[in-house]
């Protein structure tokens, strides 16, 4: 994946930015049960993506179509995983067309100490890039392992959090009627070295029987009498300078979060154009509990 900071991307480096971006975003959903204490709800899905909007004229997208393929699964005792499947097509207005297809698996353990990732992409009919490592909270800082895209060991600040945490916290500050919440974030994106700081806007609970756009989630009938909160995130390159005084975000995912870590309404704005997810097929799995004393 790459995001360019204040510059409108290459039309070949938008698919890596809006498959991390929308990996993230299922991530962010999946793992947020745990706060309010709700058990993660183990499930397959699958998005419908296409443009909503385009920006810039000359410089814009004319249309994009694609899939996300999610899976999420695990437990608070063996940890949480999820697999991550998108294959899409963006056509440019004038006529280059990029086919992408991003592969991505992740695991993170309960308590945010451990987190380990692999990305791999292929563009066109290019070959495969890929990122894959770990990274590990010990005292006061965070240590990265990469073994792609090169074999590299480099430290974090402490105040650095993984997804999981990310959505802990953003779902606690929900729950005390918090509406901002700033953090920085280290997802293994970009060539794995890549840190954002991030501020997550945070909107009135929903009810579940209020829906003025159904979809797979609303229907089913473990969702009807849950919560969901919508849900901003603006990421901004921590790396970047700003012009005064204010940087642009890199990109802005946004999504309703449901208490058991389903999303819905998935929406990724990269300033000159904007791209929708629709649910269209939802599966709850068989899940199994954590055994007493495991954790």
């Amino acid at each position: 994946m790459r995001r360019l900071y204040q510059f409108l991307p290459q039309l070949s480096d938008v698919p890596r930015m809006a498959g991390a971006a929308l990996a993230g975003a299922l991530l962010l959903s999946a793992t947020s049960a745990q706060a309010a204490n709700i058990p993660f709800l183990p499930h397959q899905a699958s998005y419908d993506l296409s443009l909503l909007k385009s920006r810039n004229g000359a410089a814009a997208v004319d249309s994009a179509s694609g899939r996300i393929l999610y899976n999420f699964s695990g437990s608070e005792c063996e940890g949480y995983t999820s697999e991550f499947r998108q294959v899409s097509e963006l056509n440019g207005s004038e006529g280059k067309s990029t086919l992408s297809d991003m592969r991505s698996t992740s695991w993170e353990d309960a308590d945010g100490k451990s987190y380990r990732f692999k990305i791999d992409t292929r563009m066109n009919d290019g070959n495969a890039s890929g990122v894959d490592g770990i990274a590990e909270r010990t005292g006061d800082h965070v240590t990265v392992k990469l073994k792609q895209p090169v074999a590299k060991t480099f430290t974090l600040d402490g105040s650095t959090v993984f997804p999981t945490e990310q959505v802990r916290r953003i779902i606690a500050a929900a729950r005390e009627g918090k509406s901002l919440l700033e953090l920085t974030v280290y997802d293994g994106s970009d060539n794995g070295e890549k840190v954002y700081n991030t501020l997550a806007v945070i909107g009135k609970p929903i009810p579940g029987d209020k829906v003025t756009t159904p979809d797979p989630s609303t229907s089913n009938d473990t969702m009807k009498t849950l919560t969901r909160w919508p849900v901003t995130v603006s990421y901004y390159d921590r790396d970047a300078k700003s012009n005064n005084g204010e940087q642009t975000p890199t990109y802005a995912m946004s999504f309703e979060l449901y208490e058991n870590g389903v999303s819905r309404a998935l929406k990724l704005d990269y300033n000159d154009f904007v791209i929708a997810g629709t649910l269209d097929k939802f599966e709850v799995k068989a899940s199994k509990p954590c055994k007493p004393g495991a954790k």
